[in-house]
Order: structure tokens, then C-alpha cells, then sequence
């Protein structure tokens, strides 16, 4: 099953920003206990390289691991060379996309207006992250002229309202500290507490 495949059949990313490397594993075991099969870690968190390089050594085919935070080629390249199968940006760069796709990974940049979208997705975007996330009605209105391009939603994506933005035409979703507050001391009570959220917005999704 390709990468893009995975992301779209499992449709939440977790975003892990800022966690330092020691503590990657244990969120990334806490997030798979509860459902989760595909990680961002950003690339503004402390070693970022080694944190990837964890997960994806650790976990193998059972968990998706991305970078996120990606703003240039060679934060792509060296993320990619970790093993991020996919890179995520928060905005539209030309280099990022198209080095992402060359070396065979998935890209998805960060847009917000429909050209933005609309440019990010015809130099090869496989999905577009659109941030930020203001409703499931822009993601309607979005989808309605644009229904070819697949909208990845991110930021305030709560169980309660993830099947009103799938409804509204998402095929993926992009949860940051709704899953994993990063600062928060990482104890056993706090991975139970981050299970306990990935398995709620599982469910969320089984029960639409």
C-alpha cells in the first residue's frame, strides 16, 4: 500500500511539534495504541532528524512517518534521507514540492485561498493542507469548484467536529495538540491521556 494510500484510508495525522527526541517513541507507541497511523514531526522541533529516524527505524510499515514545518529543498532532502515518506509544508514552495516528488515521496504543501491551492496542486501536490482550518464551510466552498484537488484540513480538528469537515469534503485531517500537547511533561498518566484522544477521534470517524 503506497504512502498516499495509508494517509488517506487512516485520514489523521498527528502532529508532534517541539517534542524532544528522548520522548518521540513513547508518544509515537501512546498514538498507535489508540489507532493512529500516521506521524508528522515538525522540523522546528529539537532534533527533529533523529526523531524521524526513530520512529521510522522503530515502527517500520506499521506507522506513516512525515516531516512537517518543511520550508525549503534541503530541509526536504535531509527529512526525506531520515525517512519521512512524506513532507508537509505550511506554505507553497515550488522547490519543496517538486523535490518531495522526485525523490518519490509524498507532498503536501500549505494553502489557504483557492489559487494558492489551485497553483500547489498543478506543480504536484498530492494533497493540500489547508490552513488554517477556519470551518467545514470553507472546506465546502473550497471543494465545490475544486472538487479534483483532495483538501486536508489542519488546525481545530476536534472529535466533535471531524465528520463535519469530512462531510464537507476533507480526505485527510492534520491534529496537532488536540492529540499530543507538547507542553505538557511527558509521564505515564499523559500517554494514557494521548491513547485515550487518538482512540476518540478513531472512533469518531467509524461512528460517521
Amino acid at each position: 500500500m503506497s504512502t498516499l494510500t495509508k494517509i488517506t484510508e487512516n485520514r489523521v495525522i498527528a502532529i508532534v511539534r517541539g517534542l524532544p527526541p528522548a520522548h518521540v517513541l513513547d508518544v509515537a507507541h501512546a498514538l498507535y495504541a489508540g489507532g493512529i497511523r500516521v506521524l508528522e514531526i515538525t522540523m522546528n522541533s529539537d532534533d527533529p532528524l533523529t526523531a524521524i529516524r526513530k520512529v521510522a527505524e522503530t515502527f517500520g510499515d506499521r506507522m506513516v512517518v512525515g516531516a512537517g514545518t518543511v520550508l525549503d529543498a534541503k530541509m526536504a532532502e535531509a527529512a526525506i534521507a531520515a525517512g519521512a515518506t512524506f513532507v508537509l509544508s505550511p506554505i507553497v514552495d515550488r522547490d519543496v514540492i517538486r523535490t518531495t516528488k522526485d525523490l518519490g515521496m509524498v507532498s503536501i504543501p500549505g494553502a489557504y485561498t483557492p489559487t494558492e491551492i489551485y497553483t500547489a496542486f498543478k506543480w504536484g501536490a498530492d494533497l493540500i493542507k489547508v490552513f488554517p482550518a477556519t470551518s467545514p464551510g470553507y472546506i465546502r466552498e473550497l471543494a465545490g469548484p475544486l472538487p479534483q484537488i483532495p483538501l486536508l484540513p489542519t488546525g481545530g480538528i476536534t472529535p466533535q467536529n471531524i465528520n463535519d469537515y469530512k462531510k464537507a469534503g476533507a480526505v485527510g485531517f492534520g491534529v496537532g495538540s488536540a492529540l499530543v500537547n507538547t507542553k505538557q511533561p511527558v509521564t505515564a498518566r499523559s500517554l494514557e491521556i494521548i491513547t485515550d484522544k487518538a482512540r476518540q477521534f478513531v472512533a469518531a470517524l467509524a461512528d460517521e
